[in-house]
């Protein structure tokens, strides 16, 4: 019977996820995010797309498609094999709302390079949508546009 016991109370525990509190959840959202833009300036597909939740929807800055599976996901970041050695990402802001496991954070960014010995700046927004789910933040939803010309 304890043995029993034991095991259902092992089973809720593990159900019961505690959340962070909300200015944890924001340090950890924007830290993610820093993350990204890292993986990003790294060249590296692998820990970017780590990122991403398996069920993600990404939208990104130079996508004609909408990506909505982890193989899709993939796929956009190999651009990361064809961008310039000095390519960066760079956050400049970020505007994070979380609402108990989902977390909202509005933003911008820029993507920098040298082309032709020209460097090439490309301001960009952003909009990622996080869940937190078994102790992590991952994204669900990622949308990017350029910043249109004034």
């Amino acid at each position: 019977m304890r043995s029993v016991f034991a095991a259902t109370l092992a089973i809720a525990l593990t159900a019961c996820q505690s959340m962070p509190s909300q200015d944890t959840a924001k340090q950890q959202i924007a830290a993610v995010t820093q993350d990204w833009a890292a993986g990003m300036s790294a060249h590296d597909i692998d820990r970017v797309v780590a990122l991403y939740d398996a069920d993600a929807v990404l939208w990104g800055t130079r996508s004609p498609t909408i990506r909505a599976n982890p193989q899709k996901v993939r796929e956009y970041f190999g651009v990361l094999k064809t961008v310039p050695a000095d390519y960066k990402a760079v956050i400049n802001d970020q505007h994070i709302r979380v609402y108990g496991d989902i977390a909202v954070n509005s933003g911008s960014y820029t993507f920098s390079e040298t082309r032709n010995g020209k460097p090439l700046v490309r301001p960009a927004r952003f909009s990622m949508v996080y869940r937190y789910h078994d102790g992590q933040w991952r994204i669900i939803d990622h949308h990017s546009s350029a910043v249109p010309s004034t």
